[in-house]
């Protein structure tokens, strides 16, 4: 698949994925129905419906490559695929249903187990974010497109870190300290990956070792946008995992954060 193709089809998907997300908004402000998966962690409608808007259109773009859903996957069957998307509807769902902004909606291609483009709207920040190759990694915010390269928006004597705790364990509080963090905040969903791209922040670490759906739209935004994204020991790792299970994360803004 080239360059043309992918751009033609993450600029096809910004529009579904902006009413799906206003969807999202309409159901948390009324109507929020909440259930308990197997592993008893929640979904609501908003997922649902979320899951069922980016899953028919992606069909109509791309009819012969498959879809991954968190909200569909059968987890007990093992995963052989090279090609295919991974759809987190709402990454997010605690703090979706909580009625914080701080979720969002993913869709991500995987061609040859990697991630090639990435779609993530952030509705209640009013933020759609894309990319679809090297160097073509973009947002959306209040009608306006900016090209995302990582550039460092804060002051050179800052490195801004993000992890998914308040209290992050000392595993990860020194790794953070080894690259020079000197402040941290919690984000757990996947605008983690979006606000590296910006450069709004520097680096995030985290040893939970989330799904396959909960990185790959985040991780094509940042890496297109120039972004290192590898496990904590700093290996590169590939997609097409038997039980999607990702390593853990590392993300960092360049290999020099404090320019």
């Amino acid at each position: 698949m080239n360059t043309n193709e992918l751009k033609n089809i993450s600029e096809n998907l910004l529009e579904t994925t902006r009413l799906a997300g206003q969807r999202s908004v309409e159901l948390q402000k009324n109507n929020l129905k909440i259930n308990l998966k197997i592993d008893n962690t929640p979904v609501s409608n908003g997922d649902l419906e979320v899951d069922k808007m980016l899953t028919k259109k992606i069909k109509e773009l791309t009819p012969s490559i498959p879809i991954i859903s968190e909200e569909t996957v059968d987890l007990n069957k093992k995963n052989n695929l090279s090609d295919y998307w991974l759809i987190d509807p709402i990454d997010g769902t605690k703090e979706y249903i909580a009625g914080r902004d701080d979720y969002t909606l993913n869709a991500g291609l995987i061609i040859n187990k990697i991630p090639v483009l990435g779609v993530i709207g952030v509705p209640k920040k009013n933020r759609l974010f894309y990319s679809y190759g090297k160097n073509n990694s973009y947002m959306i915010e209040n009608n306006n497109k900016l090209k995302l390269n990582c550039k460092k928006k804060s002051a050179k004597e800052e490195v801004l870190a993000l992890t998914s705790d308040t209290q992050p364990p000392k595993e990860i509080l020194n790794k953070l300290k080894y690259f020079g963090m000197t402040s941290f905040k919690k984000l757990s969903c996947s605008y983690k990956y979006c606000v590296i791209a910006t450069g709004e922040f520097d680096i995030y670490a985290d040893k939970v070792r989330a799904r396959e759906w909960d990185d790959a739209a985040g991780q094509a935004i940042a890496e297109h946008a120039g972004a290192i994204v590898t496990n904590l020991d700093g290996k590169l790792f590939k997609y097409g995992k038997e039980d999607y299970r990702n390593p853990t994360i590392l993300i960092r803004r360049s290999k020099k954060l404090n320019v």
